[in-house]
């Protein structure tokens, strides 16, 4: 499948299990400090944007990433959950022919910092999580936490570095390298501990 093909079933997967939240889980806190599952959801409204209408809020936002996000979060503050996945549905992609890969690996993050939570377990299909796997979000910086270190995914066919080991499920890894620290309890081996520093 086809980089823009895995993002769209990525989006179908989340906007078939966001359909399915309680109210009370859209209020729920998710793995991104300080976000609910709605901000969560409020933030990845930016593939709703134009390219020039993105431009606009990162310059507005003087290039900060973080003040990008929250400002994101802040102009979806008021939609409702119905309105969120209807963004998401209908009118998202509008980035995606830019930076398909780069919004897969946010976009499966993103997925998993609110199923974790909420204890929402899923199959993520194996060319879906190796690709994440080979390409994480470099704004997540994940250089910082995987240098000299061997990861081996031990669900699918995946390895990567050198170094102390690594090893654990691929969603994991995935999560751990770009700062999830809950996923540092599925791992092992003796690259863990070094890891676990990195990512405090």
């Amino acid at each position: 499948m086809s980089i823009r093909g895995m993002l769209a079933a990525e989006r179908a997967q989340l906007i078939e299990m966001l359909r399915d939240l309680s109210d009370a889980e859209w209020e729920s806190p998710s793995l991104c400090a300080g976000w609910r599952v709605r901000d969560v959801v409020g933030h990845l409204m930016y593939d709703t944007y134009s390219p020039l209408g993105y431009a606009a809020v990162v310059l507005k936002s003087l290039g900060s990433i973080d003040k990008t996000n929250d400002a994101l979060v802040t102009a979806s503050a008021q939609l409702s959950a119905e309105q969120l996945i209807d963004g998401l549905e209908n009118r998202a992609g509008r980035l995606t022919k830019f930076t398909p890969r780069l919004l897969l690996a946010d976009l499966f993050v993103h997925h998993q910092d609110i199923r974790r939570p909420l204890g929402r377990t899923r199959e993520i299909p194996e060319d879906r999580l190796i690709t994440v796997l080979d390409h994480p979000d470099p704004f997540a910086l994940p250089g910082r936490r995987t240098k000299g270190l061997r990861f081996v995914a031990t669900d699918v066919s995946w390895t990567s570095g050198d170094g102390p080991e690594v090893r654990g499920p691929g969603e994991a890894i995935a999560l751990a390298v770009v700062g999830r620290t809950v996923a540092l309890d599925d791992l092992a081996g003796d690259g863990v501990a070094e890891l676990r520093r990195r990512c405090a």
